[in-house]
């Protein structure tokens, strides 16, 4: 496989490329920088390079992930952030839908809504449920015939399988798990930037000589676009061939209830960091979450201390949440996990520091001991629950 990305702030490892299903982000490598910067991109393998059409920027693509006529939250956070990519590169963004046809019908009505100005649907009963290789022969078909300039999935467990089989099959660069997307103004190269080396580093990293540009992006980074209802677009219908019976098959679905978490999703979110201490006082962020409909999140610290699970860390190397409510107890605040919640509608820190980061950003901050602070608002809410159940107001104090 070819070398794609060119690095542009940070460096790692010895190849220069997002590595489809590799899972690293880019770097550095003496050959691989002075090919980029001479101008001539690497061949591959001898194959003629997937680039443009000259003078002609293709679409901006989003692959919607769906079960049923249900879609995933991050396909249309992506929908919004593709709209403005493709308005910067003067094309227009696309939604790709894979299914059969009465879901698919639906949900190019729905991506219309959200912004898209066409949709790719393609109808054949091999598309359902969810299975890597025939998803994967659609795509990148629709892909050589269409020539899109830019695919985005979201970073979910099916989106990290489908692109990175996609980008091996196109041999075309793929940045994993992106925090931020934008075009370039001179080169019209799309800038995709994601963490390293831990997350102490953000590297940005391009796609100079391949196409398409591919990048999986996390879910929640992105904003919802607004809902324009009746918006309409074009359709681009097609049957696949694939064959009937296929060479993988799904006998059997078991959800991991630690998958269930949904922290994105969550109009509450109560996290816990190194101050919490131990274990067994993560105890009283359940309560105090389930008291506000919420779930529990976690700093890193937290989560490398083993107290929580990593499916619950909030951050630059976890998941990024926009709740309504985030509630930080005993964080610091590194710049680290501000990236994961600092878009939150609002904020409430409780640490026992006055000069703790997280008051930084902060809506509304307690300075306190949290164990002393945490049950009283448990407290302060059963209170109020009770009394709006009784039909009573509560004096503030």
């Amino acid at each position: 496989m070819p070398d794609e990305s060119k690095k542009t702030r940070a460096s790692a490892g010895k190849n220069n490329a997002d590595k489809a299903g590799g899972g690293k982000a880019a770097t550095a490598g003496k050959n691989n920088t002075d090919r980029a910067s001479s101008g001539k991109a690497p061949t591959a393998k001898g194959r003629k390079l997937r680039e443009r059409p000259k003078g002609k920027i293709g679409e901006v693509w989003v692959v919607i992930e769906c079960e049923g006529d249900v879609a995933a939250g991050v396909s249309w956070e992506l929908l919004g952030i593709a709209r403005s990519l493709a308005t910067d590169l003067g094309s227009r963004p696309a939604a790709v839908i894979l299914g059969i046809d009465v879901h698919c019908q639906e949900l190019a009505r729905q991506s219309f809504e959200r912004g898209a100005a066409a949709a790719y649907v393609a109808d054949h009963p091999a598309l359902v449920p969810f299975i890597t290789e025939p998803h994967c022969q659609v795509l990148a078909a629709l892909a050589r015939k269409h020539s899109p300039e830019v695919i985005l999935l979201g970073a979910t467990t099916r989106g990290r399988d489908l692109a990175s089989a996609v980008a091996t099959e196109m041999e075309t660069g793929l940045t994993a798990d992106c925090t931020a997307l934008e075009i370039d103004p001179e080169s019209l190269l799309l800038r995709q930037t994601r963490p390293a080396f831990g997350g102490n580093i953000m590297a940005t990293i391009i796609t100079p000589g391949h196409r398409p540009q591919m990048a999986t992006v996390r879910p929640g980074v992105f904003p919802l676009p607004e809902t324009v209802a009746g918006a309409t677009g074009d359709v681009i219908a097609s049957k696949p061939r694939l064959a009937a019976q296929q060479t993988v098959r799904r006998l059997e679905f078991l959800p991991n209830p630690e998958e269930e978490v949904a922290l994105q999703g969550a109009h509450v979110v109560v996290s816990g960091g190194r101050g919490m201490r131990q274990l067994k006082n993560f105890a009283m962020l359940e309560e105090l979450a389930r008291e506000l409909g919420g779930v529990v999140g976690a700093s890193r610290g937290a989560v490398d201390a083993g107290w929580v699970s990593p499916r619950r860390q909030v951050g630059q190397t976890g998941q990024t949440v926009r709740p309504a409510l985030y509630i930080a107890v005993g964080i610091s605040g590194a710049i680290q996990h501000l990236a994961g919640m600092q878009h939150s509608d609002m904020i409430m820190a409780i640490n026992s520091d006055p000069t703790a980061p997280i008051f930084d950003i902060a809506d509304y901050g307690i300075v306190g001991d949290l164990f002393e602070v945490v049950p009283a608002l448990i407290a302060e809410v059963k209170k109020r629950k009770a009394a709006a159940a009784k039909g009573e107001s509560v004096k503030t104090s």
